[in-house]
């Protein structure tokens, strides 16, 4: 017994030792978690300046969420969400976690339901079966001239033969092999064509033209077999299908725009009117594609396109110009505040330029944060550039959250913060308070240095969206950005400023000489670098995941403000990690069956000659990087 009751007492020894032990370990081990969270909080609240930015991403991930469901989902389970957000929201009220997690939540559930609140109201019949030989009756709403010849249509449609009143698209984009003379906007015509409804994506996960059209209110496409004919004795102001004020203005401004491009061309016919036309009115169907070709591997194809930098010189040359002006008369400069009334000035111009432009998806972004800059002038108020692009996109995913999806929308974004980011450190890191000192020779080589780092910085942001959406980098963009950023905004965009102000006297002809001179040499540029050896790089597509991952990094490094923003280097550089694990299939399958390729040996596709495969055929060979044509 003896020998049992000490067995005993040194085991409840033991016991009473490892309790203690584990006691001591979990008490460091809370300890260690106490610490860690203390620091994660005193983190936080240093980047509490910061939170807000955070608002359009998460709810550009409630709306990610909602186009990435296999089936649409109903109306009472985006309310039971917006429910369960709100619940989450008034329990999570204290603390530093809850409430941020819980308005995360309420953020995601918001985007969730405004892209099926915008997937409802833009609801519209689709076509159901191709149509040859369609008798399609409709509104002019849209006119793109085409390089070549003919010029593709969209038609506010009132009829088409055979196709029921509840089942007729709202909108059919047409395109017609020869142009209509003296066509506008608001004219009522009638063409024979061949339609279908909007097509699928030539791959999965590759750009889908059917959403696009969706929320285009596009329900039809197809091409005409016959030359399009005025009808005469119709009345448009009286058709149905112009009712609305919001359709009456837009035909109004394609109208407008269509005048424009018009006195555009008169003094500059040919490709300089094109490229006119394209950076006045955003119309950029007369560009012949070996241009476009030349500007795109030239990575100048962002200034054909109307976007931020367009916006910004245009607003600036209006602030400027009023204000310089109004400075030349004492008794207003004294006696009246001028800044605010150049602010003003240049509001209007902005958004003027927008409705002009065509209102892309850029060009909206742009105006929504030159205004808001504006309006922080006329309110006395500071400007602060983060919380512009954030305040933004907010509102812009609220109108339009397809924007989301848009290679557009995702690479000005990206572009832009990443430039604030960089411009916010340099601005912390140097005294602004000598610049009148700065010789003149050193301001020009700070705009030439800025260009430079503005095209590295912005192409390397860029950079994955790039090569997920088009599969190709351009390889001496600096060299051509270089020369023609400089005359974009010193000779081109002012002189297409000046052309807008002297068009209605009829004085516009000086002007677009002085923007032709311009583009001749941005024209030059492009087409220089575009021939150099090795301008373009063909990349194969990217995994999905990889993309996202250096996403997610880019976001933590340019939103966060400490030194924890470094994080986002890691992520990113997962991302690229993972690029290699992207699998190409070895059998792909055209739509309609009639275009089949094989994957050989060698990694290279190898198709059957199908018709009208080419487009399919040609983004299946930019999917592998391949640089052969279809031919």
């Amino acid at each position: 017994m003896g020998w049992s009751w000490g067995r005993r007492a040194a085991q409840t020894g033991l016991e009473a030792a490892i309790g203690a032990q584990t006691s001591e370990v979990a008490a460091r081990n809370q300890g260690l978690l106490s610490q860690a969270a203390g620091a994660l909080g005193d983190i936080l609240q240093a980047e509490r300046p910061r939170w807000f930015l955070w608002l359009p991403v998460f709810m550009g991930l409630g709306i990610a969420l909602y186009f990435s469901l296999p089936a649409e989902p109903s109306a009472v389970s985006v309310v039971a969400l917006g429910v369960m957000a709100v619940s989450l929201r008034l329990i999570c009220r204290h603390g530093l976690a809850g409430p941020l997690i819980s308005a995360a939540l309420a953020a995601m559930v918001a985007g969730f339901g405004l892209a099926k609140l915008r997937t409802e109201r833009t609801a519209a019949p689709i076509l159901e079966r191709s149509m040859r030989g369609a008798d399609v009756r409709g509104i002019v709403e849209l006119i793109e001239p085409r390089p070549k010849r003919g010029e593709r249509i969209t038609l506010l449609v009132t009829s088409i033969a055979g196709i029921d009143a509840d089942k007729t698209p709202k909108r059919a984009r047409i395109r017609t092999m020869v142009a209509t003379p003296g066509l506008k906007p608001g004219d009522a015509i009638r063409l024979k064509a061949k339609i279908g409804p909007p097509s699928a994506p030539s791959l999965p996960g590759d750009f889908d033209f059917a959403r696009a059209a969706w929320y285009l209110g596009i329900g039809a496409t197809g091409y005409a077999l016959a030359k399009a004919e005025i009808e005469p004795g119709q009345s448009p102001s009286q058709t149905a299908a112009t009712q609305t004020y919001g359709v009456r203005w837009a035909l109004f401004l394609e109208g407008l725009r269509q005048r424009i491009g018009e006195r555009v061309v008169a003094v500059l016919p040919g490709e300089r009117g094109a490229i006119a036309t394209a950076l006045i009115t955003g119309a950029r169907g007369a560009i012949t594609e070996v241009t476009n070709a030349a500007f795109r591997d030239s990575g100048l194809f962002h200034i054909l396109s109307i976007s931020g930098l367009h916006m910004v010189v245009m607003a600036g040359a209006a602030f400027l110009g009023v204000r310089r002006l109004l400075a030349l008369v004492p008794f207003i400069a004294l006696n009246y505040p001028v800044k605010k009334w150049a602010a003003a000035c240049a509001l209007l111009a902005a958004f003027s330029y927008l409705n002009i432009s065509g209102s892309s998806v850029a060009t909206v972004r742009s105006a929504v944060m030159i205004a808001i800059i504006f309006l922080a002038v006329l309110i006395d108020r500071p400007a602060l550039a983060m919380r512009n692009v954030a305040l933004a996109a907010l509102l812009i995913l609220a109108v339009m959250p397809e924007s989301l999806l848009d290679a557009g929308f995702q690479m000005s974004f990206a572009a832009v913060m990443s430039l604030i980011a960089v411009y916010e450190v340099l601005r912390a890191r140097t005294d602004m308070e000598d610049r009148r000192q700065i010789s003149s020779l050193r301001k020009m080589a700070t705009f030439f240095g800025g260009i430079v780092m503005s095209t590295l910085i912005a192409s390397f942001s860029v950079a994955p969206l790039a090569a997920y959406h088009f599969h190709k980098t351009q390889q001496f963009a600096v060299i051509a950005n270089l020369i023609a950023i400089p005359v974009c905004n010193i000779i081109v965009m002012p002189a297409g400023l000046l052309t807008l102000v002297a068009m209605p006297l009829g004085i516009e002809a000086l002007p677009l000489q002085v923007m032709g001179f311009g583009i001749d040499i941005m024209v030059w540029a492009a087409n220089a670098v575009a021939a150099m050896p090795g301008a373009v790089g063909h990349i194969p597509a990217i995994p999905f995941a990889s993309l996202m991952l250096m996403v997610a990094g880019g976001l933590w490094l340019t939103l966060w403000q400490t030194r924890w923003r470094l994080a986002g280097l890691a992520v990113a550089a997962a991302g690229i990690v993972a690029l290699p694990f992207q699998s190409h299939g070895d059998i792909l399958a055209g739509r309609d069956g009639a275009l089949v390729a094989v994957r050989g040996d060698a990694g290279a596709l190898s198709a059957t000659p199908g018709r009208h495969a080419g487009f399919e055929l040609k983004r299946w060979l930019e999917n592998d990087g391949d640089a052969r044509t279809p031919a």
